[in-house]
């Protein structure tokens, strides 16, 4: 299978009309064994230009230069649009007002666009097949990454949440003991100072304030207890997740 048109210029522009992930297979497939160790990375341009992409998707082929601003933006690359446009200008690629996945891989691997667009599918189908599944394979093991570190982002929230709810229940334990303490000082005080009268009644109140169920003295411990057990395992369970996403970003 090759590129239609009579020119090279007309066949990169039949290429630049492919999806992204078509364009990145025409690439891979052109320039296998010297881009066969950057599959993945590749798969990442094509995965982000897809998200860029809000009206077209996986069905798109190439990005405005606001949104191409923010591709390069995603892999710190420090060259602008503009600066790419002037790069693919002086080896001979022209009507670059948008940025296809195909022109942005000319820009980054340095390669010569003519092999590029005269690369003849058909007669490697081997090669074909084996980009398409390396590409599938990378496409596969990003999602999973994406999954996992969305299940870390989750579990880390909840972690986040469990603190709060930790925080709230000791200030409401501390609101709880400071109210009894208080009180209980307060009677005490009373109950030695003024008349004999006064001081009887403060001490019949201290006598009761002590021996009465502090409920909401007691009720603040327990929920301050259950939100100790909730934030350890939450905490726990978050910094399990952090580890598996980190493994699994690694791989």
């Amino acid at each position: 299978m090759s590129l239609a048109g009579a020119t090279d210029e007309l066949k990169l522009q039949a290429l630049s009309t492919k999806t992204y992930k078509e364009q990145a297979i025409w690439f891979l497939n052109a320039f296998w064994h010297r881009v066969e160790k950057d599959a993945e990375l590749i798969w990442k341009y094509v995965h982000r230009m897809v998200e860029l992409d809000a009206p077209k998707g996986a069905n798109g082929n190439e990005l405005d230069e606001m949104m191409a601003h923010r591709f390069l933006e995603t892999f710190d690359e420090t060259m602008t649009v503009r600066q790419m446009r002037e790069n693919l200008r002086s080896v001979g690629v022209e009507r670059v007002r948008f940025v296809p996945l195909s022109h942005f891989l000319i820009f980054r691997f340095g390669f010569d666009w003519h092999t590029l667009v005269n690369a003849t599918q058909g007669d490697n189908q081997a090669e074909v097949e084996e980009a398409q599944r390396r590409l599938n394979e990378v496409q596969a093991a990003f999602v999973q990454v994406q999954a996992t570190a969305k299940a870390s982002a989750e579990r880390e929230a909840e972690a986040k949440r469990a603190q709060e709810e930790l925080t709230a229940a000791l200030l409401e334990l501390k609101a709880q003991e400071d109210a009894y303490n208080n009180k209980k000082a307060d009677l005490e005080r009373r109950s030695e100072e003024g008349g004999v009268v006064s001081r009887n009644k403060a001490k019949a109140e201290l006598a009761q304030h002590l021996a009465e169920d502090p409920l909401p003295l007691r009720r603040a411990k327990i929920n301050q207890e259950a939100a100790v057990r909730k934030a350890d395992k939450a905490t726990q369970i978050a910094s399990d997740a952090r580890g598996v996403a980190s493994a699994a970003a690694n791989q």
